[in-house]
């Protein structure tokens, strides 16, 4: 299991968790909203297609071979139309910036990201670098070009 070294920014509230496994078989550990001081008390708005980075208050160390992948919350999906723009987002092993979240509201009706609500989920992978060679021809296939819905319906 690789362990994930995490800080806090300067401004964070320490109050608010660092991420967790919310039941025993979770691949994804929740990320939480960690908003700006002047911000708590109200939260954020979001207005339909709107989109924003939310600061979760954390950096974190991810060991050589291994990304974090940060995913949409499926509850946020499917009962607001809360997702992230960029899914899944990847943070790589050699980044030490904040960690934000791209929330984008794709709902009819405003939304509000309170401070400390869990706003997405990360998942810890392994990552393979390919060697891109160029290369006179591609080997044939049953399927050959076809793509964007030649398999089948969409």
């Amino acid at each position: 299991m690789p362990t994930i070294n995490v800080t806090r920014d300067a401004d964070a509230d320490p109050a608010i968790a660092l991420p967790s496994y919310e039941t025993a078989g979770s691949a994804g550990a929740d990320l939480r909203a960690n908003l700006p001081d002047g911000d708590r008390a109200t939260g954020w708005f979001l207005a339909p297609m709107e989109r924003r980075i939310v600061p979760t208050g954390l950096r974190v160390e991810i060991p050589d071979g291994f990304e974090m992948q940060i995913r949409p919350r499926s509850g946020l999906a499917a009962k607001h139309g809360v997702t992230l723009a960029n899914t899944p987002g990847t943070i790589d092993s050699d980044y030490r910036g904040p960690l934000g979240v791209i929330l984008i509201n794709l709902g009819s009706e405003p939304f509000v990201i309170g401070h400390g609500d869990r706003i997405a989920q990360a998942v810890i992978a392994p990552v393979v670098q390919a060697d891109y060679r160029l290369v006179d021809s591609l080997t044939d296939t049953a399927r050959g070009a076809g793509g964007f819905g030649s398999t089948g319906r969409g």
